[in-house]
């Protein structure tokens, strides 16, 4: 069996120059965002979401993008969890973006707030039905005897929504992330990576390079 402290892989796909990239880190990640569409990556979207108690415990997960703007960065969950707790006790998070196919590492870190609740409904209404009864039927994060619990839950939703419009939960709905600085990773080769951070200065965005 080979040793893990031998695995390794040289990254030598790309590079990145503070001079080229965007002006904001909006335009960057638009940029990153579509060179990993247009790479077929699988589950894209799929991010870590870093967040910690007000005593500094961390806690991390993963999440999927549902969107983005100039604003922030959008996602999804039950207000109830592990991590809807940690964040209205402690609203600030971390995002990471890892795209292996393009040698590529996004991390974001700002503060955190609800969207608003026209938003959260716009949004569970376009989720498949199964996905709308699960956010009903599950107590996220709590301790639950068996799973027959759930499957009981669901099976109850689902005959008493029968041809009815599902309702958003109020415990359900979006979150974004307010960017306060970005960080663009691009692998290189012998572990000199190109490091490119964009940090919010006096309402102003300040593009840095750091060392690997």
């Amino acid at each position: 069996m080979e040793s893990i402290a031998n695995i390794r892989k040289d990254y030598k796909l790309q590079s990145l120059d503070e001079h080229d990239v965007a002006a904001t880190p909006i335009g960057q990640f638009t940029a990153w965002w579509s060179d990993a569409v247009n790479s077929n990556i699988d589950e894209i979207n799929a991010m870590t979401l870093a967040t910690a108690t007000p005593a500094g415990k961390p806690d991390a997960r993963i999440v999927l993008l549902k969107g983005f703007d100039d604003k922030g960065f959008v996602f999804f969950t039950n207000y109830e969890s592990r991590k809807g707790q940690e964040l209205a006790a402690n609203p600030f998070a971390t995002l990471v973006f890892f795209w292996k196919e393009l040698e590529r590492q996004v991390r974001i870190e700002g503060s955190v707030e609800k969207i608003n609740e026209q938003d959260s409904d716009a949004y569970f209404h376009s989720r498949p039905v199964g996905s709308r009864i699960g956010a009903w039927a599950s107590p996220q994060s709590t301790i639950i005897s068996n799973r027959n619990l759930l499957e009981e839950n669901v099976k109850e939703l689902e005959i008493k929504y029968t041809g009815s419009l599902i309702p958003r939960p109020e415990h359900w709905g979006g979150y974004i992330v307010l960017p306060t600085q970005v960080e663009y990773w691009q692998g290189r080769s012998s572990r000199l990576h190109d490091r490119i951070r964009y940090r919010m200065e006096n309402g102003a965005w300040v593009i840095e390079r750091l060392a690997p």
